[in-house]
């Protein structure tokens, strides 16, 4: 039995009529997180988690929204859906869904490390499982935690001392708030962009620990100079920048792995950070559900695939409307169109609403 089929507007439930993470307009939609590829305007109604609500109003508007804590179930047109933590961001789920005795789980992003923001990773048993595979190479592995954060936290203090501010640039939902969470704010104040002020309060809201952060126009400039800088990568190049004057500058993301992506942005440092998982998490995360099948979107699709087949695993990979990389807070890019019959196997015809989509 096929839970999760495709359709041009995403992927849907035939017996429960419902999509998940859908990237065209529907009526009915499960979110597994608020970032901008799974958590679009234009659906009729949503149901997420509860943590999740801050951040779909303040990105989505007035919406109809039904969440649900971890855990528990609704029951929809006999299918029982769950959402369970999926440790990308706040509110981030995985979302379970069961029918006639059959459990699919469909990851969303994940990440397996507890960084403290948001609620760690849990596998889920299933039959079936939609993982990502963002960063689905033999090459991603991440430091950790604490070894990121003395790094992070020694490049402020050095600029510090020699009077320069700190720019980290990083994705405004997420990155930023868990980088605020593991810096040591004894070093100096912090300073965060007006792209990510808003959504620190949504965490804040939500009751995760962030220390203080300002406004540049809140700090003088003799403390500007001590002050480590929280901002987009859309700030870098901007006359808001020239507000720190000689600063030193530096770029939070999983991508920095790679020796060609410091140069590529510009940056005196990079910092290996990623909302999502390496390749050994994602080894670990597929075999904690123990499912026999398993399909893979978004990333390195053909080499995850391909190592999921010889391990015995019946694994396909399809194509989807989800960032290929963690510049989640930009607009999703143009995928090309889906495949239903190239992809999972495909359901009843798109309905009036996908073919007007």
């Amino acid at each position: 039995m096929n839970l999760i089929v495709a359709r041009p507007a995403g992927l849907y439930c035939p017996p429960g009529d419902f999509y998940i993470d859908p990237w065209r307009p529907v009526e009915s939609a499960v979110i597994t997180h608020g970032h901008s590829d799974h958590a679009r305007v234009g659906h009729a109604r949503y149901l997420a988690h509860d943590k999740s609500a801050g951040i779909l109003r303040s990105r989505l508007g007035d919406i109809d929204l039904q969440t649900l804590p971890y855990g528990e179930s609704v029951l929809h047109k006999g299918v029982r859906v769950s959402l369970h933590p999926a440790g990308h961001v706040l509110g981030s789920a995985q979302v379970r869904v069961e029918y006639a005795g059959e459990v699919w789980v469909a990851s969303g992003d994940y990440k397996l490390e507890d960084d403290g923001t948001c609620a760690p990773f849990e596998p889920v048993a299933c039959h079936t499982f939609i993982t990502e595979s963002t960063f689905g190479l033999p090459i991603y592995r991440w430091p950790q935690q604490a070894e990121l954060f003395a790094d992070i936290n020694q490049w402020w203090r050095s600029n510090a001392a020699a009077g320069r501010a700190s720019v980290l640039f990083c994705y405004a939902f997420g990155k930023a708030q868990r980088l605020l969470h593991g810096v040591d704010a004894s070093i100096g104040p912090i300073i965060a962009h007006g792209a990510v002020e808003p959504l620190n309060r949504v965490y804040r809201d939500a009751g995760v620990n962030l220390p203080a952060t300002k406004t540049v126009a809140e700090v003088d400039a003799a403390a500007t100079s001590q002050a480590l800088v929280l901002a987009p990568p859309s700030a870098q190049g901007t006359p808001w920048m020239r507000r720190f004057g000689n600063y030193s500058d530096a770029f939070a993301s999983g991508w920095m792995l790679l020796r060609g992506a410091r140069r590529r942005r510009g940056v005196d440092r990079g910092f290996v950070m990623s909302d999502h998982a390496d390749w050994p998490s994602l080894q670990r995360a597929i075999d904690g559900t123990g499912a026999e099948r398993v399909f893979v979107t978004h990333g390195s699709v053909a080499v995850m695939v391909r190592w999921l087949r010889e391990r015995g695993l019946d694994a396909h990979g399809f194509q989807t409307e989800y960032g290929a990389d963690d510049v989640a807070d930009q607009p999703a890019p143009t995928a090309k169109p889906v495949d239903a019959e190239q992809i999972l196997p495909a359901g009843p015809a798109p309905d009036a609403r996908d073919a007007a989509s």
